[in-house]
């Protein structure tokens, strides 16, 4: 009778079960949110919840005493938390943002203006983050490098990092016992939550060692490839390579998705070595040469 939408419904002569059926609703929808809802059942018997009361904890919503922000630093924030869209952001990420908004700080506003929008074109992101969250086993099938067919891999997945502008998951595959990490663009099957939890402190430090793993594995993958100055090739490219006296050097991690994107720049790169990704080139452009019937 007190609670705005709930007394409406009730004086239009919603019943109870209707009611009910509401309050549950939105109960599972708050929870859905991560926002968490606690029970109080009554004190000399707490599993009576006939006349249960409900409460959200005044943590959900306020920062610690002594975390300030100034109005330009909620505006940094705000931004942040603006390029994310809300079901790509983890648990943690959506309730810090719900505090700061509910601060009402005015903040800087015309920086808000040029906040930029990430998207994800990976379907599996979403439900990895999940399963990572809730510390539970996940399988999926998976294109191994230089392989045709898919296998079946099952992980406890750990972390998500994104490394050369593309996202890979982290996690310890439980067929060869050991970490792995999988490019996302590589799960060519649909997430499979399993019911099989692990520790959640094993995702302790996980998304630091799998970029050391990745950046470590680049290292020892370069590429030396000439570039024409002034060109898509050279914009992307520089910002991680190193000039040598012949070209660039360009550290990668899967040689077969970076062979695609040289491929894309068409004349405006060439590969000097190693052979085998210079071949790997050539066969691609060979392949778009073909489809189009040769040149006139």
């Amino acid at each position: 009778s007190s609670v705005a939408g709930y007394r409406e419904q009730a004086a239009s002569g919603a019943s109870k079960d209707a009611l009910e059926k509401m309050f549950e609703r939105d109960k599972q929808t708050l929870r859905g949110l991560a926002i968490q809802v606690e029970t109080i059942g009554d004190y000399a018997d707490p599993d009576d919840l006939r006349e249960a009361r409900y409460r959200i904890p005044t943590a959900e919503y306020e920062l610690p005493a002594d975390i300030e922000f100034t109005p330009a630093e909620l505006a940094v924030l705000n931004l942040a938390g603006g390029v994310w869209s809300e079901n790509s952001m983890s648990a943690d990420a959506r309730s810090g943002l719900r505090k700061i908004r509910a601060l009402g700080i005015e903040v800087d506003a015309p920086i808000i203006g040029y906040s930029p929008r990430l998207s994800l074109r990976e379907p599996s992101f979403v439900p990895l983050q999940r399963a990572i969250e809730q510390g539970r086993v996940v399988a999926f099938d998976y294109v191994k490098p230089g392989e045709d067919a898919p296998r079946r891999r099952r992980i406890r997945p750990l972390a998500l990092v994104e490394y050369e502008a593309r996202w890979h998951v982290y996690g310890f595959d439980l067929e060869q016992q050991d970490d792995r990490t999988f490019l996302l663009a590589r799960i060519s099957s649909d997430v499979e939550i399993t019911r099989t939890t692990f520790d959640l402190a094993a995702r302790e430090g996980a998304g630091e060692r799998a970029l050391a793993g990745l950046a470590e594995l680049a290292a020892r993958q370069q590429a030396l490839v000439e570039i024409d100055p002034g060109t898509e090739a050279a914009l992307r490219l520089n910002r991680r390579a190193t000039p040598v006296e012949q070209g660039f050097r360009v550290p990668y991690v899967d040689a077969h998705i970076f062979a695609d994107e040289l491929a894309s720049y068409g004349p405006e790169v060439r590969v000097v070595e190693p052979a085998a990704l210079r071949d790997q080139v050539i066969a691609r452009l060979q392949r778009v040469y073909d489809l189009h019937g040769g040149a006139a």
